[in-house]
């Protein structure tokens, strides 16, 4: 019986490609920094002091107001929410997204109003998705993220048009 061939080029060919990735120097990776600098494309790095706009690209805004002044807007917001959630999920890049906290409908005020809190227990299991898809939406999330809003807070979204997203939230802005 002929003993099979040893193939024995397997570790001197790895041990190769190992010294040639060592060799490469690490300028030559884009996604690193030149001499400390930021990359010169306009965006902050993500370790400034604002990551939610680098990772989002977008302007994120805020506002405060009370769910009474605006009800009629985040109710018929949450009539749309089976519309939206479709258009959540195609969401890759907005200009600008307003996060409008509903101060007087956080938690620690007792929830939204009844006839916020009536709108959105009817349409509970599609506001329960929105909420899922912008979990799922790397945008949307670190946007509402990086104004310490959970998913679970978003009552409703409005598109005002392309590249604008408004989210109402039943939350207190960070101080």
């Amino acid at each position: 019986m002929a003993a099979a061939p040893r193939v024995t080029i397997a570790f001197p060919a790895t041990a190769v490609a190992m010294l040639l990735i060592a060799a490469v120097p690490h300028a030559a990776f884009p996604a690193q920094p030149v001499d400390g600098k930021p990359p010169l494309d306009g965006k902050p790095p993500l370790d400034s002091n604002k990551p939610g706009a680098a990772i989002v690209d977008s302007d994120i805004r805020q506002e405060e107001a009370l769910s009474k002044t605006e009800a009629g807007k985040v109710i018929t917001a949450i009539d749309r929410t089976r519309d939206n959630i479709g258009t959540v999920r195609k969401t890759t890049k907005l200009d600008t997204v307003d996060i409008v906290f509903l101060t007087d409908a956080a938690r620690s005020e007792g929830g939204p109003p009844p006839v916020i809190e009536d709108k959105v227990e009817q349409h509970k299991d599609d506001v329960a998705e929105l909420r899922q898809e912008i979990e799922a939406n790397a945008l949307l999330f670190n946007a509402i993220d990086s104004r310490r809003v959970l998913a679970e807070d978003v009552l409703a979204v409005e598109f005002d048009n392309p590249g604008k997203i408004v989210i109402y939230a039943a939350a207190k802005p960070p101080k």
